[in-house]
Parts: structure tokens; C-alpha cells; sequence
């Protein structure tokens, strides 16, 4: 008996992949040449699937800034704030988020992952209830379990099912209702009524926490997000994001319109027992926070490339999983045939993501597109034009996978 024993599933859902292609999980790019282009074995590669959503990876503004970050301060931090105290980038960042957001506190994470751990476990006790949208990502997932919450999950995107199980739960004696959704869902691309939550959730006394990780930077008219496109931006309790799509960095941020949310410096685990973010990646993501509040042309490019190829892949009879928005997801038969798939897609110049169970809502197995506003419309014609050949071959493409796997056996 081994340790590793536990894993054999996923052993042979590993091996399965590999005799259809590449590790489709496990991807090295030997270079990344701008915020579409990279390269892989020598071969130049179309990004689309990067969550690179406003393109500023590569934004000169936001490079100088890392840079000059680096040669001001070095390359890390060695420790927490808790530990070793906050550079005054730190500060500077979370000032300016919350002046964008509008609201009085906002707390900057190494992570967007950490960001959710850190907010929900800080701001749930035992005493209270966490309703949590059935599709919900894994940070808000693990974030409940760090708690000694009661979690109670609802219909996604469903209002009226959370006014339901709120009333069911009735006054919580000595505790409070969290409801915890996402802005934009990153695995099917569709959004939620937040305006409707806000109204449900706060008619039962609870506090609502947003996750606008994928939304915050390509929503709104300032970009804040869903929320302020909603109009409910000055309702919304808590908003937690993340660097690592829209503001071209790593790390994460949750603001909120409750003073008292910077208490929470002191009681949350994950943020005072780990290694502050580096002075690259908070530079970086202040300079970007500029470029989101003044990016309006990047939002309205982004909006028409999306509507490019959500009409193309409509019009060829793709079955996709929301409207036209920044992530296009592609629904697929099944995981072997989403595999194969993103093969010849990789083979013929274009990257996107296989997104698999359990990593996504309702066991799909999808090829999921996410696009930026570096794309052109000559950039999505390529890729319709992948998606074309692809479904054109398809007969092809099948038998050839069957053959590997009888080969294998």
C-alpha cells in the first residue's frame, strides 16, 4: 500500500490524457511574446486563455512600475505585515481601491485565492450562517471550511432560492447570514443578478460578500465591476478581487463599506501568517489600477471582441454556456473529446482552456475561452477560424483517437 494509492482515479484520468496528447494540465510555454502571442516548441501560439482581460500584462506604465518596485526595494518582502510591517506601496494600494470602490477599508492579499480564505474565515464565527452559491469557486469553498460556520448552499444564480432557504433558516440566534457569490462564474462566463441579492439578502438582515475577481476591471463605468454596472455598488458589504486577471500582478484585495472590516487585520490567519505580497506585484497593480479607471476603451474593445465570437461560434452550431461576455466556454461531449480537441487547437496555433470536472459547474467538460482587450478583431477571425476546421474535422479526429486508445490498451 502506498500514500499515493488514494489517487489511482486520477492516475488513469491522467494516463487517458496523455495517450490523446500533451498534458493538457500541465502546459509549459517556452516564452510568452505579448498578452496574445506566446510560444511553445518553437512555435508562436495564440493566447486565449489567459484571464488576461484589459491586456496590461505587457502595458509599459505597469512594467515601469514593477520595475522601478524592484530596484527601489528588492525582490521580496521575507515575511507578513504582521511580522515585518507594510511598505508604503502596500498602504498606497489599498487606498486607492478603496477610493475606486468607494469604500472606507480595503485589505490587500498575496493572493486572490488567500484573499477568500482570509475574508470569509475572518468574518463567519461560529455562531453564524454562510449561504454559498452552488457554483461558487474553491477559495470560497476552502474559505467556509476554514470556519466553525454552518454553510448552506443555494441554486446558483437563483435570488428566489436563496429567499427561500433564508426564511427556512429563520433569526440565527447570537449570529448572522454571510451570502457569498461571484460577479462574473469563470468556468461558464455567465453573471449574476447582484442587484437581486442585494435586495434578498439584505431584507433578511444578512451581509453580502461578492467575489468580482473575473468582473472587477471589465464591468462597470469605472470598471469596478458587476456591482457598479448594477447600480448596488454603494449596497454591496464586502467585494474581494484578485491581480491576477484585470490588474496584470498576483495578489488580491476585499473591501468593504464597514469600517470595522479593518479589525480583521488581526484575526485573519492566512493574511497574518503569510509572506506579504513583493513590491513588483504591488506596484505593478497600482499602476493598473489607473489604467482600469480610465479604461473605458479597453472595456468597450473587449465587449465587441466577445460579441465577435459569440455570434461565429453560434452561427457554427457551438453549444455555449452564456452570453456573449469575456469567457466564451465551449461546451463539449465529454472529457476525452474536449482533450483531443484542445490537442489539434494547441497543434493548430491556438491556446485555450480544457476545463474539466471537478473544476467545473454541472461535471461539463469545456474549452474555455477568455479574451482581452490586447485581442482585434483579425485575432478572433483566427480563432473562429480554429473552431471551424476543428468541427470540420471532427470525423477525422474521432477515429484517430479511438485508434491511439485500442493502440494503448
Amino acid at each position: 500500500m502506498s500514500i499515493f494509492d488514494k489517487y489511482a482515479p486520477l492516475q488513469m484520468r491522467v494516463d487517458m490524457m496523455m495517450k490523446i496528447g500533451q498534458d493538457a494540465l500541465g502546459l509549459r510555454f517556452d516564452d510568452i511574446i505579448n498578452a496574445t502571442r506566446g510560444r511553445i516548441e518553437g512555435r508562436e501560439i495564440l493566447l486565449a486563455g489567459t484571464n488576461n482581460y484589459l491586456g496590461l500584462t505587457f502595458d509599459e506604465d505597469c512594467m515601469a512600475a514593477a520595475q522601478k518596485a524592484v530596484t527601489d526595494h528588492g525582490t521580496g518582502t521575507t515575511g507578513s505585515r504582521v511580522a515585518n510591517g507594510s511598505y508604503a506601496e502596500h498602504i498606497e494600494l489599498e487606498a486607492a481601491l478603496a477610493e475606486h470602490l468607494g469604500m472606507p477599508s480595503c485589505i490587500v492579499f498575496t493572493t486572490g485565492y488567500q484573499t477568500n480564505l482570509s475574508a470569509i474565515s475572518g468574518l463567519a464565527g461560529d455562531k453564524d450562517v454562510i449561504f454559498m452559491d452552488a457554483d461558487a469557486h474553491a477559495c470560497i469553498i476552502d474559505g467556509t471550511r476554514l470556519t466553525g460556520a454552518s454553510t448552506i448552499r443555494f441554486r446558483h444564480n437563483s435570488p428566489e432560492d436563496l429567499d427561500k432557504r433564508l426564511r427556512r433558516q429563520g433569526e440565527i440566534e447570537g449570529g448572522h447570514a454571510l451570502v457569498v457569490i461571484e460577479g462574473l462564474y469563470s468556468m461558464f462566463g455567465d453573471v449574476a443578478p447582484i442587484d437581486e441579492f442585494v435586495e434578498v439578502t439584505h431584507n433578511h438582515g444578512g451581509y453580502l460578500f461578492i467575489d468580482e475577481a473575473h468582473s472587477y476591471g471589465v464591468f462597470g463605468e469605472t470598471g469596478c465591476g458587476l456591482a457598479e454596472q448594477q447600480g448596488v455598488l454603494d449596497k454591496v458589504d464586502f467585494i474581494s478581487g484578485t491581480f491576477s486577471k484585470s490588474l496584470a500582478s498576483v495578489g488580491g484585495f476585499c473591501a468593504s463599506r464597514h469600517p470595522e472590516f479593518e479589525l480583521l487585520r488581526k484575526v485573519m490567519r492566512p493574511y497574518m501568517f503569510t509572506a506579504s505580497a513583493t513590491p513588483a506585484n504591488i506596484c505593478a497593480a497600482r499602476a493598473a489600477v489607473e489604467k482600469v479607471k480610465t479604461g473605458g476603451h479597453l472595456r468597450d474593445n473587449l465587449k465587441l471582441r466577445g460579441a465577435q465570437l459569440h455570434k461565429g461560434l453560434t452561427e457554427m452550431g457551438y453549444d455555449l454556456c452564456a452570453e456573449a461576455g469575456p469567457v466564451i466556454a465551449v461546451r463539449r461531449p465529454n472529457e476525452a473529446v474536449a482533450a483531443m480537441e484542445w490537442n489539434w487547437l494547441i497543434e493548430n496555433g491556438v491556446y485555450v482552456n480544457l476545463a474539466v470536472p471537478p473544476g467545473t459547474p454541472q461535471s461539463s467538460s469545456l474549452l474555455r475561452i477568455s479574451l482581452s482587450a490586447a485581442h482585434n478583431e483579425a485575432d478572433i477571425n483566427i480563432i473562429l477560424k480554429a473552431f471551424s476546421d476543428l468541427k470540420d474535422k471532427q470525423g477525422e479526429l474521432m477515429a484517430g483517437m479511438a485508434a491511439k486508445m485500442q493502440a494503448a490498451q
